[in-house]
């Protein structure tokens, strides 16, 4: 048979396998490999790595030889050729030759695929690998119980619960939760895995950061254990990778972490992911792994809200046992609107400074202490500060209050801020004025006649005035 069609052998080879395994399966183990060799009834594939010989020839070798069968002939035999990588300064890969499975049966001196023993060695320095020695490294204080929900992770904690309730058995997989640092991305995934725990005491969870993995991956080259690292990650049931944005640039790690996925994914295992942005959005990160984070749902933790980051302190406060005043809390969630971490942090800060101080915790204390997070603790009580206060509260541009338009939610915005400006300010009602687009002083006397009226009949209305005096209050301490 001439040399230049093994190249034709191996597509006519392909053509069946294709119709014999599913299309994202095709895609991983069979698209890379390469025919090297074609002698007689012996066609030699290149394989990029040991642990792919080692996939193929235990999931995929009966189909492999019915197909050399087909297209060589009863005699037909199946042989790898094998990238390795160096350990040492010599970076330069090369290759190893092994006979496929059909060959070693007939002759056993030729065996020289890897033998897994019954002792893997764990990576986490745990006596004895059984499944119910491995420690899954979950914080037990992170649960759903204590993690509390907003329109911010709504979506991100209901595809956690629906995990937790099915592991492996939900579209979900992976589920990828990425966001800004202390949004508490990694609270849920732990929340996640110690659900599953409780939910399935038989499964093994395990939650790892991407630079534990990583340096894990490095001490195993360097012990020459790789094949035990990755038979020991092989084993789990859930994997939760933290910040996996830290394999960037990091090729071997990637790659062995993609043998990895895929091994447990296609096993109907579940994997559980964070990061610190999107997927479509990570650099320095090989696209093969880039396109498995998709395969799931991708979902980010936003910025909390106001009523959540008092929610968040009202938690914390009820676990360590402790009372607050409501304005106090308000004026913490109030100044600290970027990191949960933060709140919490400013929480505790406060709590002790008024255990060494002995000290009432009040408004004072609590702007004293708040110097240390904040550059500007309170906003001076000028018109400025009034437009940008009720503006936010009702989601809308400050440029519009200067503008001519009529709409009523601007109209309305337009005579709060006109009766906060006229109340708590000491500007003259032209001067007011001016900084509404250059209204004259009848319009705002006609505003606020407006809002004092609205609050004697609409008690809807006079709820939002309320909210928005109590703001400006809690900001301008």
């Amino acid at each position: 048979m001439a040399e230049r069609s093994k190249e034709l052998v191996w597509e006519n080879c392909l053509s069946i396998i294709r119709d014999n395994v599913n299309p994202q399966s095709f895609k991983t183990w069979f698209e890379p490999i390469v025919p090297v060799r074609l002698r007689e009834s012996v066609l030699t594939i290149q394989v990029p790595s040991q642990f792919f010989y080692e996939w193929l020839e235990e999931h995929y070798v009966n189909l492999l030889h019915k197909t050399i069968k087909r297209e060589l002939g009863t005699e037909g035999r199946l042989e790898y050729s094998i990238v390795m990588d160096h350990q040492g300064q010599d970076k330069t890969p090369y290759t190893i030759h092994v006979p496929g499975s059909q060959a070693r049966a007939k002759n056993p001196d030729l065996n020289v695929a890897v033998n897994i023993g019954a002792s893997i060695k764990n990576p986490f320095i745990i006596p004895g690998l059984k499944k119910i020695n491995v420690d899954s490294q979950l914080n037990p204080r992170y649960t759903f119980d204590n993690y509390v929900e907003g329109d911010c992770n709504r979506l991100a904690r209901s595809a956690g619960m629906a995990v937790a309730a099915k592991p492996g058995g939900t579209s979900f997989n992976p589920l990828m939760i990425y966001g800004n640092v202390g949004l508490g991305k990694s609270h849920l995934v732990q929340a996640v895995g110690n659900q599953i725990k409780a939910n399935f005491p038989n499964k093994t969870v395990l939650y790892v950061t991407a630079e534990k993995f990583t340096q894990q991956f490095i001490d195993a080259l360097k012990n020459n254990s790789a094949n035990d690292f990755v038979n020991f990650y092989q084993l789990m049931d859930v994997l939760i990778l933290d910040d996996v944005h830290n394999f960037a640039n990091k090729e071997k790690t990637q790659d062995v972490f993609f043998h990895i996925f895929n091994h447990l994914h296609q096993s109907g295992k579940q994997l559980i992911l964070t990061s610190d942005r999107a997927p479509k959005d990570l650099k320095g990160m090989e696209e093969r792994l880039l396109s498995r984070f998709k395969w799931g749902l991708s979902t980010d933790l936003q910025l909390p809200d106001f009523e959540t980051r008092v929610a968040i302190l009202e938690m914390k406060m009820y676990a360590d046992g402790i009372e607050l005043p409501r304005e106090v809390v308000e004026f913490i969630a109030h100044n600290i609107n970027s990191n949960i971490r933060e709140l919490e942090g400013a929480l505790t800060s406060l709590l002790a400074y008024t255990t060494l101080s002995k000290k009432q915790p009040d408004l004072e204390l609590a702007r004293l202490v708040m110097r240390n997070f904040v550059k500007n603790v309170s906003l001076e009580i000028s018109i400025e500060s009034i437009q940008s206060l009720v503006c936010e509260y009702f989601d809308i541009n400050v440029d519009l209050l200067k503008a001519k338009t009529r709409k009523r939610e601007v109209v309305q915005a337009r005579q709060i801020s006109m009766y906060f400006a006229k109340k708590l300010t000491k500007n003259s009602l032209k001067t007011i004025g001016e900084y509404f687009g250059g209204r004259d002083h009848s319009t705002v006397i006609h505003s606020c006649q407006t809002v004092e009226d609205l609050m004697e009949t609409d008690r809807r209305f006079k709820g939002y005035v309320e909210e928005i005096q109590k703001k400006i209050k809690i900001s301008t301490v």
